[in-house]
């Protein structure tokens, strides 16, 4: 009996059973989708535009665009971390800057690409510690400090993003009172995974979140654990490179043609971007100029990490722009997720970065960011930075455009019974436009005859020509636009 009670968390490894991901028959607007200017292209910035969105499980997976002053065809896309699929043969998607027709080319598939699997303990003389892991060789030197954030002793659960090298990993946190001296009333662990990628990655939560429990009522019961890591192991490159090239051939077919991209499970009901933007308010525009202009975004919270974790993505989720080869020369804009002082070295040589942390520590290390987020206080030591926290007209424009939105498709829902779209896919799409509307401008103005930035150009793409003419000059100049600025200081209005 003992033997069946540790396998059985075996029958639930996939939050998703197969047959769900079957891709459905591609649909005439899908089709045409792919050639408007809301399909993802992979770019070398690391910011990819993917419509394929957040939902809500219980939801048709289908949207349409209503940001903007533009109306789009309905895209099909998949649900929560994609709990179901629903693309176009050609797809529209990018992961680690390969597009689904390069995957077809190269024969690559995106599944069971588990590199570790890994259980870490709290010991009360030697503190976090690796208990066990396959292969046994790996490389996890920190990993038994990002998957048990400082403070989690507080806390009787949660889950945690994190990256570890070229891998990302999740792990699930779990603490249970016992009646132990040497425990100290109390045994804390973590079970978890890396992936080259963090896109499937919440298909394991369930098993891990059960897997912990297991571990913490039956220690050193690993058998679920090493038949789960023979089962998903990636095939990785000789070179070492850590990206996955070619799985095992037992992968299912249907999974082949399915659309994958960086997203993460919607662990609570009223979803990621949504409670993300809630949370904020009107502060969530300073954040998306922050996040357009790449700079390092740390996030301060205290434990529990997971919901935090989410706010890395919602942030990169703002930067998304789906025109072709935008972004090449701007730095790579990618989530850290969760850090903490182990991490400090490398941050010293990052660029560009989302990440969250619980070690206030970092507050007082400002050469290692650039904005600084705790709780709904965003705020910058850089002086040439300080102007963005202001919002202007413009900004509280978008924000009141972005609510009435949101009340629209709200009215909707309650009226009409409109389950198609969803918040996730509004909030997404909105800033997508708004970006897109930005850089295609932008692109315009420079490939003319006379590649001069005026006021009415400005004020087309949704900005103050006054206000955010600081935010323009620093956009120009990272993402390598050649246009000319002659828009009038505030010192010297125009009087045109």
């Amino acid at each position: 009996m003992v033997e069946q009670s540790d396998r059985a968390p075996l029958l639930d490894w996939e939050e998703v059973p197969p047959a769900e991901l079957v891709p459905a028959a591609p649909s005439p607007e899908t089709e045409d989708s792919i050639h408007s200017g809301l399909s993802s292209y992979p770019t070398e910035g690391g910011v990819r535009a993917d419509i394929s969105l957040n939902t809500s499980p219980a939801r048709p997976n289908s949207v349409t665009a209503v940001s903007g002053e533009s109306a789009h065809s309905p895209h099909k896309h998949s649900g929560p971390g994609g709990d179901a699929s629903a693309t176009d043969e050609e797809g529209d998607c990018a992961f680690h800057g390969l597009s689904v027709r390069d995957r077809r080319v190269t024969g690559w598939e995106e599944k069971d690409q588990i590199v570790a699997v890994f259980v870490v303990t709290f010991d009360t003389r030697s503190g976090n510690m690796i208990e066990w892991c396959l292969p046994q060789d790996v490389n996890l030197e920190g990993v038994e400090f990002k998957s048990m954030a400082s403070g989690s002793h507080r806390i009787s659960s949660d889950f945690i993003y994190f990256r570890k090298g070229c891998y990302f990993g999740l792990a699930c946190f779990a603490n249970m009172p016992v009646e132990s001296e040497l425990e100290r009333g109390a045994r804390m662990k973590s079970v978890g995974i890396l992936s080259p990628s963090y896109t499937l990655l919440y298909r394991y939560m369930h098993f891990l979140e059960n897997q912990v429990r297991h571990q913490l009522q039956c220690p050193g019961q690993y058998s679920p654990l090493e038949a789960f890591y023979e089962d998903k192991k990636a095939v990785l490159p000789s070179g070492g490179n850590g990206l996955v090239t070619a799985c095992p051939t037992s992968v299912l077919g249907p999974i082949v043609n399915r659309c994958m991209h960086p997203e993460m499970k919607i662990t609570h009901p009223a979803g990621c971007m949504s409670q993300f933007i809630r949370f904020f308010g009107e502060q969530i525009m300073v954040l998306w100029k922050f996040a357009l202009l790449r700079k390092r975004i740390l996030i301060f919270s205290p434990p529990p990490v997971g919901v935090v974790c989410y706010r890395v993505y919602c942030c990169c989720c703002l930067a998304n722009v789906s025109i072709p080869g935008m972004g090449v020369s701007a730095p790579e804009f990618r989530p850290f997720f969760y850090i903490n002082v182990a991490d400090i070295a490398t941050l010293e040589t990052e660029v560009s970065y989302v990440a969250c942390t619980t070690e206030k520590i970092f507050e007082e290390k400002k050469e290692l960011y650039d904005v600084y987020i705790d709780n709904q206080n965003v705020k910058t030591h850089r002086e040439s930075l300080q102007p963005l926290l202001r919002l202007n007209s413009a900004d509280r424009e978008k924000y009141r455009k972005l609510c009435e939105q949101r009340q629209l498709l709200l009215y909707s829902q309650e009226v009409d019974g409109d389950c198609t779209s969803n918040e996730e896919d509004l909030f997404i799409l909105f800033f997508m436009e708004q970006n897109n509307r930005i850089f295609q401008t932008l692109s315009e103005v420079a490939g003319s005859a006379d590649p001069t930035l005026s006021a009415e150009h400005v004020r087309a793409m949704g900005l103050d020509p006054q206000s955010d003419r600081g935010f323009l000059v620093d956009l120009l100049e990272i993402y390598g636009i050649d246009v000319m600025l002659v828009i009038d200081n505030p010192c010297c209005p125009s009087h045109s």
